[in-house]
């Protein structure tokens, strides 16, 4: 393993503290404001609902990529970010200023944010608004799901994500357009300096079936988020900062080995190894802290 290799890994590791720790933070107004995502925390539905949503925006994606131009995906995306953009911000803004002026700022930030990145999507533009969209959607999540109801989902999508990558691949595609598109839906660390995610001219597909070194490591926000939501959930069901510590700590040991496989230069399915280190630390720690498996109801 080189330094190029390590010193980018250990960058995005810092970059899944900083998102869960502020996510954290946030738990509390943004249930206070009440930003859940669904009615009923309890609801097993919420599951289906959440898993076909998914599948319907990834046929989306790939039908107009496939069939239609690709600025189509691109203006989605782009009124997707916005709109989740405004959506977090609001609450977070009136934490420290009342309505209506947190609604202008909001507005003002989103406005800037699509400004930056319709005509500056460079890779540290894209990761700052990644990071503002994986966030917000943790908190939301994580206080619109049981902490049953994660565990399931994070399951559900680990499977998913292997079968996606290994089998049909269209993940490996969907990346592939995204990416193309120089939107915030992953997140970019460099493995030196001088990059520029701007001027970047062959596609991703087109390297890996080269085998060529990659600039820079690639991951999916929902590789962050999705694991992110059973960190939050433990807080906000359980109030236990330890148990979602132990939950991020689990994170973090799933995805070194993750990365063990990525320098290889191998596309990987991040969910199966994050998603685990997630699930098996919550059950360490909820038994070591609380002698059960605290906040495990269906009830």
């Amino acid at each position: 393993m080189k330094a190029n290799e390590i010193i980018p890994a250990l960058w995005m590791s810092m970059l899944f503290l900083f998102v869960y720790f502020v996510s954290l933070l946030i738990v509390k107004p943004f249930k206070n404001a009440g930003m859940q995502a669904f009615e009923n925390p309890e609801n097993p539905m919420n599951i289906i609902y959440f898993i076909a949503i998914l599948l319907v925006l990834t046929l989306v994606i790939l039908t107009i990529a496939k069939y239609w131009k690709k600025r189509l995906i691109y203006v989605f995306i782009l009124a997707a970010v916005a709109v989740t953009s405004m959506y977090v911000l609001d609450p977070i803004f009136v934490m420290f200023i009342a309505e209506p002026f947190a609604f202008y700022l909001s507005l003002v930030m989103t406005l800037l944010i699509v400004l930056a990145l319709v005509y500056y999507p460079e890779w540290y533009v894209i990761d700052l608004c990644g990071i503002l969209v994986a966030i917000g959607s943790i908190a939301i999540f994580g206080i619109s799901l049981t902490i049953p109801l994660v565990i399931i989902l994070l399951t559900i999508l680990a499977i998913y994500d292997f079968i996606s990558v290994y089998k049909t691949k269209h993940m490996i595609t969907l990346a592939d357009t995204v990416v193309d598109l120089k939107l915030p839906v992953l997140f970019i660390i460099p493995k030196k300096l001088p990059y520029s995610f701007r001027k970047e001219e062959t596609s991703l597909k087109k390297k890996l079936d080269k085998g060529e070194e990659r600039d820079a490591f690639f991951m999916g926000v929902g590789d962050v988020v999705i694991p992110g939501i059973l960190v939050a959930a433990c807080y906000n069901f359980i109030g236990d900062l330890m148990i979602s510590f132990s939950v991020i700590l689990g994170i973090l040991v799933g995805f070194f080995v993750l990365m063990l496989l990525v320098i290889k230069g191998k596309p990987q399915p991040g969910l199966p190894f994050l998603n685990t280190g997630a699930i098996i630390a919550y059950f360490i720690s909820s038994y070591v802290l609380h002698s059960s498996l605290v906040g495990f109801t269906f009830l």
